[in-house]
């Protein structure tokens, strides 16, 4: 389940709610009781590491279709024409 950040209009109060997607925004503030409530975007700590897809498939180097030649051209290209 994801954590939800909101903050409340009225005494600025900053605070974070682990709920189901489903599930409706609070309806008060917990520290001051207003009805103000409004969801906030936050960054999230999600963070790719080690090897994978970025570090196999976008190698420096080369371009995007992993042909490497300095002119830009591929094998293949001049085998089509």
């Amino acid at each position: 389940m994801p954590i939800y950040e909101y903050r409340c209009s009225d005494c600025e109060h900053t605070f974070e709610k682990l709920q189901q997607l489903s599930d409706p925004d609070p309806e008060e503030c917990p520290g001051c009781g207003s009805g103000e409530v409004g969801r906030l975007i936050s960054r999230s700590s999600f963070q790719l590491k080690g090897g994978g897809w970025f570090a196999d498939g976008y190698e420096s180097g080369g371009d995007a279709a992993g042909c490497g030649s300095a002119d830009g051209s591929c094998a293949d290209d001049a085998a089509a024409e």
